[in-house]
């Protein structure tokens, strides 16, 4: 075993027992070029954003990291047992705040002295006093304030983060991917690395393990999920299948088969968004999608393992490598969220993918229902952040519809329509049409929708 990867192994064991803590302290946020001055997820003020230089590092700034970086580097090897608290306050003294996301980062490595020592030099680099838990505060406001970073960023980023998992090298060493590496973060599991992914075929290392070409039976045969449980829908070419949430819940990945055509649904618990797209439409390519382990602007960092190109979720933009140099963007395909029991009754020829092993009904445990567990930077005050929206690229811009308000006003026999765009029930769920099209549309959180919507229009009905 090389001593990379001997390291990584020994850190990823000690980090396990962290990964509550280390979800709750990592950076996945937003820089949609917004003002600051707006409000963080618990409605506190983010002041205004401190000035940075421009350029270069001074040298006072270039000796702090890289002595944070040796430091760092040899506490993960264990050759020093005391994480260099000296370094950073020496970047703290350094007058410049951009040095702060190379901070930020040791939050995926917790120490209480370290995390101590970078609320002190966040406060003297921002001249700002941090509220509620310091740690939250201070990634909120970095990423509301879309601090730039500092030149050579990424290459000191990836000395810290090659030994949670060195198979990220591809994405970090792409100098020509177009990914903002100010908001990505370790989401606490290895990246899904299995070049075939069956149901039966856990990750021994504990990624989050995707499925391909999962087994499926027909409504008949999905007796075993409650009817009243949520389901995601796609419809294609008239062949109707059924993900069940909990199950997704748990693999959050699959690339299958439906209607003739290849596709893949990445779903990011953390945004509450399912999506869809096709993966059979790349001239050159065959995409089969996995989970990185890594996040961004709160959202899952899915990649290709037949090219290592890292992809955009949201978006479905490629962002590194191969399908980033094609210019490669995925076409969506629209997901419905309905109760198992309307869906069927909707699609009674429907199929359900089977179930193999025993998956509880709630393998969160509610996980969000208090508001995002990761830092957002401001929010958009136009609705609660968790509140569940249908989310539609209208052709004059993005349109958000609330779910919950939009089905009462469907159920009531009232037209839901804005922008060209119109609503249908489809079993307890919603489908979204553009004329007679339909529309590629899927749920999500608003905070993730307007994070990546920022110039979104909501629905408010009549």
């Amino acid at each position: 075993m090389s001593v990379v990867g001997g390291v990584r192994l020994r850190v990823m064991c000690r980090m396990a027992a962290l990964i509550p803590v280390v979800l709750v302290l990592l950076s996945c946020g937003m820089a949609d070029g917004r003002p600051a001055g707006r409000y963080g997820p618990n409605a506190n003020p983010i002041p205004p954003a401190p000035v940075v230089p421009r350029g270069p590092l001074s040298p006072e700034a270039e000796e702090g990291l890289e002595k944070l970086s040796e430091g760092m580097e040899m506490l993960l090897e264990r050759k020093i047992s005391v994480p260099p608290l000296e370094a950073i306050e020496h970047l703290g003294a350094a007058g410049d705040a951009r040095v702060l996301w190379l901070l930020t980062d040791l939050f995926s490595f917790p120490n209480r002295d370290m995390l101590a020592a970078i609320g002190t030099a966040f406060e003297q680099l921002t001249e700002t006093e941090l509220q509620d838990d310091g740690r939250l505060s201070m990634i909120n406001r970095l990423i509301a304030w879309d601090l730039p970073a500092f030149p050579g960023y990424r290459e000191y980023k990836w000395r810290l983060f090659r030994f949670i998992e060195p198979l990220w090298e591809p994405f970090f060493t792409d100098d020509d991917s177009a990914i903002d590496w100010r908001l990505v973060a370790w989401g606490g599991v290895p990246i899904d690395e299995r070049m075939r992914a069956l149901p039966e075929n856990r990750c021994l290392r504990g990624c989050i393990p995707a499925i391909d070409q999962p087994a499926v039976t027909g409504a008949g045969g999905g007796d075993w999920y409650p009817d009243e449980r949520l389901v995601f829908g796609v419809v294609i070419d008239g062949e109707a299948r059924a993900y069940p949430k909990n199950m997704m819940e748990v693999h959050e990945m699959v690339n299958d088969t439906l209607g003739g055509r290849r596709i893949a649904m990445p779903y990011c618990t953390l945004c509450g968004s399912a999506q869809a797209y096709f993966t059979d439409d790349l001239e050159g390519f065959k995409p089969v999608l996995r989970t990185s382990g890594l996040l961004s602007r709160s959202n899952k960092l899915m990649y290709d393992r037949s090219t290592w190109s890292a992809i955009d979720t949201f978006s479905g933009a490629a962002l590194s490598g191969p399908l980033h140099e094609a210019g490669v963007v995925l076409t969506p395909v629209s997901v419905v969220t309905s109760t198992w029991g309307d869906w069927k009754r909707r699609h009674p020829e429907t199929t359900i993918l089977e179930r193999f092993r025993h998956y509880p009904l709630d393998p969160l445990g509610g996980r969000d229902d208090n508001g995002p567990i990761f830092p957002v930077g401001d929010v958009d005050q136009r609705l609660p952040i968790q509140e569940r929206v249908l989310g539609v690229d209208a052709p004059d811009g993005p349109i958000a519809f609330p779910v919950a308000s939009a089905v009462l006003a469907l159920q009531a026999g009232e037209a839901v329509e804005m922008g060209g765009v119109r609503l249908h029930l489809e079993g307890s769920g919603l489908r979204a049409f553009i004329g007679d099209r339909d529309a590629a549309a899927h749920e999500a959180f608003w905070f993730a929708w307007s994070q990546f919507k920022p110039d979104t229009r909501i629905w408010e009905g009549g």
